[in-house]
């Protein structure tokens, strides 16, 4: 079932975390569309912010230094917006478990204090929340689906979740309209390169171009999706002008799963350069993997039309590209 994104002249659209990988994206997306985008970012190190990010759209979009903690800077942030892509969050698996207050402070006090914001200054903005395959844990059969329990393995999937199920009782409870993509691994241009914290494939992606080493823990057969950013944006905002998505969330997926192995193989084929060592795997690491991951988009297909246009290899040359002419802006 093809898609089509309608035009958006005469909207608002509020995008949270709108510097980072994900939501500056959806910000270029929404200008494109013909809406009036306002970026509103806490710019909070080492957190993913670029201003590079709005390049482009500077002056067709506003942006807004604020934390989605405060709620004055909330309740204004919010107030004749038609749609909300909540994508601020502490995002680092990692971080989480070694700072796990920040990471409820963020991912759980913040995303309340929007919804109250909302409640209270716009009842009626759709709000899309931007989820996580982190809310699943490992898999008990595959692919996995909207009915597959949720068991996080880190702090992160479970205030993520938590996140989501206040999104999602804000919903039934109020009739605020809101819905959950659960995002998959996904890449692609204006996704941060300084570190490997989160977003692994653009990490390695910036190792291959410096030629360096890139290292893969253990055998690296465990399975995975990865989306192309362009697919993951036009998934948001399908959620956002789709009446059908309130109340839900879904997982959004490639189809076509590779392993760990052949992404790096292909990265240091797609640039050029890079050479792949493996090493066994850390026990910090080691105890929070889940193996493999890939699931089924058919729900929200059936509601949307959705499907990823953008194949991995053809995404992949995209982004090297990108990063080939922008990378010491992301640096």
């Amino acid at each position: 079932m093809a898609y089509e994104l309608k035009r958006m002249e005469g909207q608002t659209a509020l995008v949270t975390g709108g510097l980072g990988f994900i939501g500056s994206n959806i910000a270029h997306k929404l200008v494109e569309l013909g809406a009036r985008v306002k970026v509103v970012d806490a710019c909070i190190d080492p957190y993913g912010w670029n201003m590079a990010n709005l390049k482009g759209i500077e002056d067709k979009s506003e942006f807004v230094k604020a934390d989605i903690r405060d709620k004055e800077a909330m309740e204004k942030a919010v107030e004749g917006v038609d749609c909300v892509f909540n994508c601020a969050a502490q995002v680092s698996h990692i971080d989480s478990m070694s700072d796990p207050y920040l990471d409820i402070d963020i991912n759980c006090r913040g995303n309340m204090t929007l919804l109250e914001a909302l409640r209270k200054k716009n009842d009626k903005a759709k709000v899309v929340y931007a989820g996580t395959r982190g809310q699943l844990g490992a898999m008990e059969y595959s692919p996995a689906d909207e009915m597959h329990p949720d068991r996080p393995t880190d702090i992160y999937g479970v205030n993520k979740t938590a996140g989501e199920k206040y999104h999602l009782v804000y919903n039934k409870a109020y009739g605020m309209p809101a819905t959950s993509i659960r995002i998959n691994n996904s890449f692609g241009e204006r996704h941060q390169m300084k570190h490997g914290k989160y977003g692994i494939m653009n990490w390695f992606i910036r190792l291959a171009l410096e030629d360096k080493e890139i290292t893969v823990y253990g055998d690296g057969s465990q399975k995975r999706d990865y989306n192309y950013i362009a697919d993951v944006v036009d998934a948001m905002i399908l959620a956002a002008q789709a009446d059908k998505t309130n109340g839900k969330y879904y997982y959004i997926g490639s189809g076509e799963p590779i392993t760990f192995m052949d992404m790096t193989k292909k990265i240091i084929q797609a640039v050029g350069k890079g050479q792949l060592k493996q090493v066994p795997w850390p026990p910090e690491r080691k105890a929070i993997e889940v193996g493999d991951f890939f699931v089924t988009f058919k729900a929200f297909s059936d509601d949307t039309g959705w499907e990823p246009r953008t194949g991995f290899d053809d995404g992949l040359r995209k982004t090297v590209e990108f990063y080939k002419q922008n990378l010491q802006e992301y640096v």
